[in-house]
């Protein structure tokens, strides 16, 4: 990215905003240039200002973060959001996945993690604090347990192969390596991935494996 990222902050707590921007306020990378303090709010600054990325709360006055994304979702579809919320419980997790984030962190991580998290997302991938991702998956075995063996996915071979890397975190690039194939048919394979499947991003994919008994 030649330019920095522009960022949208949405959370009623204004230490949470101070911490963030004072995070980034000499970065070469992102710049925070706007704030709000709830939904309604963050939705008027898109109408003016031009943003790249919006970090958003979920527990919110006026309008939470649900209710947000899904406006952003329909208004702004090529908008990346990211969730940053405190909260580390499976069904509002889940909850905000099936928004359709690029990704959801947790308040407690550093300097270092957010930054990664926003530029991961930036570069098309999704991104998930390792905590959480591992609360999705811990939640969807013991739904798969209890409700035994679900139908074969329509995938091929080589969707498979893709997408049991994808689970363990690699990257386009290291996909590309281990199955000698290029990053431009990694993408493809992602996009066949994600219209096959209905997902709309990676941890979309993961639960939809597990359901379907892939892992």
């Amino acid at each position: 990215m030649s330019e920095k990222v522009r960022i949208l902050i949405v959370d009623d707590h204004t230490m949470i905003r101070v911490a963030i921007k004072n995070y980034f306020v000499n970065d070469d990378q992102i710049e925070i240039v706007e704030e709000a303090v709830n939904g309604e709010e963050a939705l008027a600054r898109l109408v003016d200002t031009q943003i790249d990325l919006v970090l958003t709360d979920i527990s919110m006055p006026v309008m939470d973060g649900y209710e947000l994304v899904g406006k952003i979702k329909l208004k702004y579809p090529e908008l990346k959001v990211v969730a940053l919320s405190m909260i580390n419980e499976s069904q509002q997790v889940k909850k905000m996945l099936e928004t359709g984030v690029h990704g959801y962190i947790l308040k407690n991580c550093d300097k270092e993690e957010l930054k990664a998290g926003i530029i991961q997302v930036m570069n098309g991938e999704d991104y998930f604090s390792n905590s959480v991702a591992h609360e999705i998956v811990e939640s969807l075995a013991k739904r798969k347990g209890a409700e035994g063996a679900l139908v074969e996915i329509p995938l091929s071979q080589r969707e498979k192969e893709v997408l049991r890397l994808m689970m363990k975190e690699y990257s386009n690039g290291e996909i590309a390596n281990e199955l000698s194939i290029s990053t431009r048919t990694v993408d493809a394979h992602r996009r066949n991935l994600m219209e096959k499947t209905g997902s709309k991003g990676v941890v979309g994919l993961v639960i939809y494996a597990i359901e379907k008994g892939l892992v």
